[in-house]
């Protein structure tokens, strides 16, 4: 199948399995369609299992691995996912919480990479780098099921920014730590940011490795995002200056990964950028109101069309008994390395600054697994224990989106609202 043939069947499939939860199932979009399309591939496996003969499992199977789901994510949907998502987030919002957006997204990644490596070590007895690794794969946050879900909680603004900031950041930087261990744990696989010269030590190259990726993807996402502001303040074209978001979008993410920058980070900075600062002064409101819809309509198409995949990468899961109840044990072990990376933080905090009320659950249970994870399970390089960790990576991110997806919201309208609110 060539690219278009792809990209249509993967449409048709999110519009049809939208379809089926609009009129049947009734759950939140993004949900409904993972649940629709994980009930569809698990059928397909049952009826190959009752009827050996018939093999639309095989058939299924053999598309679902054609489809580069890793490239497909991480080179070319989250860089427009993350600029989508960064561009409701005010930075006069993120200002008032950024000691605790920043704290989270590197400090609470690293504790958490930390406690999910140590326990998946002692729990499977996989080598300590190969655990962190996995530890990094599975630390960070989805930002737009994260959102999506909490959207209809009606949070107090300081909560509901500390939630989408720290989830689109935590992304970013989750995925710069990947890096970092890939090259430490297969360092012949570890083609990525590789520089020629003298040897040094293995710390020295994942500190430099982690400098250029978080702060040069900064740097480049503010550069491009202010550039594209300065030319958008002389046009009154509404159409064009669509085009123009959706050229910074697309273009700075390639060009940061072709400079092996953090591709996320400058996509987050870019669209923080033009969704403030390039909308108040650089926008009519005619465009205003146009970039922000069209955005929505992006964000809900690619989200749809994310969630349906992860629904049938069940075919590209080692289906069998030890994975899937090492997966179960390993879903506690996530929601313990979430709760350590947001407690830790507030607790450092609280003496400097006040919360709003239920911030630790609601930041702890919100905290869902999403595309990211399975993308970075599946890039892995080939070795004894990627079976392992994409089953188990699989279990852990069916469970947050599915249970921790339809009971946030609820639990953020029971501990998340101030005493005199409606």
């Amino acid at each position: 199948m060539n690219i278009l043939q792809i990209a249509s069947l993967l449409i048709v499939l999110a519009a049809v399995f939208g379809t089926v939860n609009y009129f049947i199932l009734k759950l939140p979009s993004a949900i409904g369609i993972l649940v629709v399309a994980l009930l569809t591939s698990m059928g397909a496996l049952l009826l190959d299992r009752l009827v050996p003969s018939f093999t639309l499992a095989d058939d299924i199977r053999t598309i679902v691995t054609n489809i580069d789901f890793s490239d497909a994510l991480l080179e070319g949907m989250l860089g427009l996912l993350l600029f989508a998502g960064a561009l409701h987030v005010k930075l006069s919002d993120l200002k008032d919480v950024w000691a605790t957006v920043l704290l989270m997204a590197t400090a609470g990644v690293a504790l958490s990479t930390g406690v999910i490596g140590l326990g998946f070590h002692w729990l499977t007895g996989a080598p300590i780098l190969v655990a962190l690794v996995f530890g990094a794969l599975i630390s960070p946050t989805d930002p737009v099921a994260v959102m999506g879900v909490l959207k209809e909680a009606k949070l107090p603004k300081s909560l509901e920014t500390q939630v989408a900031g720290e989830s689109l950041f935590n992304d970013g930087v989750g995925y710069v730590v990947y890096l970092v261990l890939i090259g430490l744990a297969f360092p012949a696989a570890a083609a990525h940011g590789a520089q020629g010269g003298a040897e040094t030590s293995p710390a020295l190259d994942a500190l430099r490795l982690f400098a250029q990726e978080a702060l040069g993807g900064a740097a480049l996402g503010l550069v491009l995002g202010w550039l594209t502001f300065r030319v958008m303040r002389h046009i009154d074209d509404y159409s064009l200056e669509v085009l123009m978001t959706l050229a910074l979008a697309f273009g700075g993410y390639e060009l940061a990964i072709a400079l092996h920058v953090s591709a996320p980070i400058a996509a987050v900075c870019a669209g923080l950028l033009i969704g403030d600062i390039g909308a108040k002064h650089g926008m009519s409101d005619l465009t205003r109101e146009y970039v922000e819809k069209f955005w929505v309509l992006v964000d809900e198409i690619l989200n749809a069309v994310l969630f349906m995949l992860i629904g049938v990468e069940i075919f590209a899961v080692q289906l069998n008994m030890d994975a899937l109840v090492t997966g179960v044990f390993c879903i506690a072990l996530a929601l313990l390395g979430r709760t350590v990376a947001v407690v830790v933080p507030i607790l450092m905090l609280k003496p400097f600054q006040t919360f709003a009320p239920g911030v630790m659950p609601i930041m702890t249970w919100g905290g869902l697994k999403g595309g990211i994870s399975v993308a970075l399970a599946l890039s892995l390089p080939e070795s004894e224990w990627k079976s392992l960790i994409l089953t188990v990576t699989y279990v852990i991110v069916v469970f947050s989106i599915i249970v921790q997806g339809l009971t946030v919201g609820k639990l953020a309208n029971r501990v998340g609202r101030e005493p005199d609110l409606v």
